[in-house]
């Protein structure tokens, strides 16, 4: 039996999903200090095509979104976490990262990490206890193959 999810992850789940766009048929990636219990509310929302970081298996572009719970944890630590976790989305995939509050300055510096690696920021949301971010893989050019 799995624990209740805790009210500040279903606040962040809604917006996540909304953002991403996702249909239950499509499979999805979760990576965060708290991917295992945003695992078992999506499957608890008929969402049965999800895996976490810990057992997604080798990157082959294989999931259509992935979903990050960035809260309390570094911008440098997202970008070397971006170092890998683009190959696991396929082409045209979708990534929705949820961070705590940033500073102008930060967003700045989100968006340019995120062009880095081919990923177009689509949309985000401001909430009082965060922010969240979308953005689409994008493949177009030599560049995005070999960055």
């Amino acid at each position: 039996m799995s624990s209740p999810t805790p009210a500040n992850e279903r606040s962040i789940l809604d917006p996540m999903i909304a953002l991403a766009r996702c249909s239950k048929q499509q499979r999805i990636l979760i990576a965060g200090a708290h991917r295992a219990e945003l695992m078992f509310q999506l499957h608890r929302r008929g969402h049965i095509r999800v895996a976490t970081t810990a057992n997604c298996g080798l990157p082959a572009g294989q999931y259509d979104v992935a979903l990050l719970d960035w809260r309390q944890r570094s911008l440098k630590s997202f970008e070397t976490t971006l170092d890998w976790l683009v190959a696991f989305l396929g082409s045209g995939g979708v990534l929705v990262a949820w961070f705590d509050p940033l500073e102008p300055a930060d967003n700045r510096k989100l968006r340019a990490v995120l062009e880095q690696h081919c990923l177009v920021v689509e949309a985000g949301t401001i909430r009082a206890h965060g922010c969240a971010v979308a953005a689409r893989r994008e493949e177009t050019g030599l560049l995005c193959k070999v960055a």
